[in-house]
């Protein structure tokens, strides 16, 4: 058979691009561990300079700035033979506040090399993988990479899209964030409103002491946080049920609605927050379907397997969405708002 000479190499060029960014991956981690980002976000630096700025060796440096140069990931003036961050690249590389805090995916990705071996013996069995059994790196890094578009939209765009949700909270309201993580959601909107009282709960119970350090070190004193699962949490009359990014990782998904339902003042709202993604997987072969996707069968439905659920994965659309809603109780759902990685949903008794 005849080889398409074109075709093999828009093949490979999209494969020599993803095989590059492989590894760079461990060299963005360094970047931002070491502070090579940060010093280049603030002024343009030979080779030498940055390392002589963060402590470290030259010659390394030398050859992290080639590497991340050639990804456009660092800018190089070849006249000055110096390196720095335009604003774009400061903002995703060097501001844990910025919309997108790429090292943190980059975290997430580090862990799944942690768990390959684990992995292969999954996809042999169909066992799953509790969220507690991975690799730290990615609670830390679900953490920074999902805070980012949490800073940018939570209390400027998604709230305000809950009819009557934010008039609720500003008057002294009751909230509740079912898998809250390290609480990074809990907290911001407990700064927010300060006379509304909110609990972050989780199964997992190193992420609820993580939650907690940080309100205290935040100063929160409007939130608490507890370790119970989507089912099983006590508590009821909630003006607001928050699941940020894993109702699809769950055991239960409709069992979670279904409490969440029960939990619910009758006027209450259940705020749904998804990663973006159409109802076929045709509508999902983009570069954000591919990062969910590859996330998705190495963390999200494993996590849900491990329990028998029914593994929805990252990916699951809005019509599945909607249907795990209505099965909880639900009589009204519709998306809210979005971004170019999440889809926000309100769902109400």
């Amino acid at each position: 058979m005849a080889v398409n000479e074109v075709k093999l190499n828009e093949f490979l060029g999209k494969a020599i691009g993803d095989l590059g960014a492989a590894m760079s991956a461990v060299l963005v981690l360094i970047g931002d561990e070491l502070g090579l980002y940060a010093a280049l976000a603030e002024k343009r630096l030979t080779s030498a300079e940055l390392a002589d700025r963060t402590g470290t060796s030259e010659r390394y440096v030398r050859e992290w700035l080639a590497n991340q140069a050639a990804g456009g990931y660092v800018d190089y003036d070849s006249a000055s033979d110096r390196y720095h961050l335009n604003e774009e690249q400061a903002l995703c590389l060097a501001n844990p506040d910025g919309p997108v805090d790429l090292p943190g995916g980059y975290s997430v990705v580090e862990d799944l090399f942690h768990v390959k071996e684990r992995a292969v013996q999954n996809f042999r069995t169909g066992s799953g993988m509790e969220w507690g059994e991975h690799h730290p790196c990615l609670f830390r890094g679900t953490e920074r990479f999902f805070r980012a578009g949490y800073n940018a939209s939570l209390l400027s765009d998604w709230l305000p899209a809950l009819d009557g949700v934010v008039e609720k909270l500003n008057s002294g309201g009751r909230a509740a964030d079912i898998g809250c993580g390290h609480g990074v959601t809990t907290i911001l909107m407990a700064q927010a409103f300060p006379d509304a009282q909110f609990v972050g709960i989780d199964y997992h119970d190193a992420s609820i002491e993580t939650a907690r350090e940080h309100a205290a070190q935040a100063g929160v004193t409007n939130a608490r946080f507890e370790v119970a699962d989507a089912t099983s949490y006590q508590g009821g009359d909630y003006d607001l049920i928050a699941f940020f990014d894993c109702l699809h990782d769950m055991a239960d998904p409709s069992g979670a609605a279904r409490h969440a339902r029960q939990a619910l003042d009758p006027n209450g709202c259940c705020l749904l927050v998804e990663p973006a993604a159409g109802d076929s997987v045709s509508d999902n072969l983009n570069p954000v379907g591919r990062v969910f996707y590859g996330a998705s069968s190495l963390i999200c439905v494993p996590v849900s397997l491990a329990q028998n659920g029914p593994a929805l994965g990252a990916q699951a659309g809005e019509r599945r969405l909607a249907e795990v809603m209505s099965d909880g109780g639900f009589t009204r759902f519709r998306r809210a708002a979005q971004t170019p990685f999440n889809l926000v949903f309100e769902a109400r008794p």
